[in-house]
């Protein structure tokens, strides 16, 4: 009979060792270092299997072991990325906690990475394995953004390939949501804000081109002006004419009534 599950789960990472985590397509945990330690009869190879599931996919309590408690060997690609149930993304040897790196050390460029490797396992970390037709080994691919994942720790004694030992599911830990970015520079704006400053760079167009017209449509009305004020002052100087005894113009005979005779006109009176 296997011993009772370790009552721990896996956990994110801390801000000392992963900053910018979970990211878009990656999640980075804590080893379960010191957790497997005190498992009964530890003796001999053992590896800790990591499994990924889609946190929607499958009750809490998926199982990652068959009937003859042998872990499941089930592939990113078989459970379409943990849709349909867990895969297995890693494995790595089990560190004594007597082995581990001293963490004052972080600091230091040359032994960053043995730390960050002996402290933390990153999901989605490998971005080829799936379009290399050559790739040997468990592929561990990028996650979806916006997802909601699960995960588990599994103690396989590489002796008898049996599960010894495992922690329970994390809770749901999800990756960022995939922002719909127009431009990084001089800051990062969303589509709405490039709409609305599209519309307030138009704008200056539009008032240069109403002040156009209205600048047009200003020497129209003084042209007109103009004309009204000059057909005036030619009157005027008709009227002044003949207001200095010039002799009034006669109409032509065509408007002039038939001479009356001076006879008939005397006669008359």
């Amino acid at each position: 009979m296997l011993p009772p599950g370790v009552s721990l789960q896996p956990q994110l990472a801390g801000a000392t060792l992963a900053t910018n985590n979970p990211t878009l397509t990656t999640v980075a945990l804590e080893k379960p270092l010191c957790v497997f330690d005190s498992s009964e009869g530890l003796r001999g190879p053992h590896e800790v299997h990591l499994y990924v599931l889609v946190a929607s996919a499958l009750p809490r309590n998926a199982s990652v072991q068959d009937g003859t408690h042998a872990p499941l060997s089930a592939t990113f690609q078989q459970t379409e990325g943990g849709r349909t149930g867990p895969y297995r993304a890693l494995a790595f040897a089990l560190t004594p906690c007597s082995d581990l790196p001293g963490l004052d050390a972080v600091g230091e460029a040359s032994r960053a990475s043995e730390i960050l490797n002996a402290y933390l396992v990153r999901v989605g970390a490998d971005g080829s394995c799936l379009s290399d037709p050559n790739f040997q080994g468990l592929c561990n691919p990028p996650l979806s953004a916006a997802t909601e994942y699960r995960f588990k720790y599994v103690l396989v004694n590489m002796s008898t390939g049996l599960v010894q030992d495992q922690t329970l599911w994390s809770d749901p830990i999800s990756t960022k949501q995939r922002e719909c970015l127009v431009d990084t520079w001089p800051g990062r704006r969303r589509g709405g804000m490039i709409v609305i400053t599209s519309i307030l760079g138009s704008l200056p167009f539009f008032l240069l081109l109403a002040f156009a017209g209205a600048v047009v449509s200003s020497f129209v009305d003084r042209g007109d002006a103009g004309g009204e004020t000059t057909h005036d002052s030619r009157i005027t100087q008709e009227a002044g004419r003949r207001s200095l005894g010039t002799p009034e113009l006669s109409l032509p005979a065509a408007h002039r009534g038939p001479a009356l005779d001076r006879a008939e006109v005397y006669a008359s009176k």
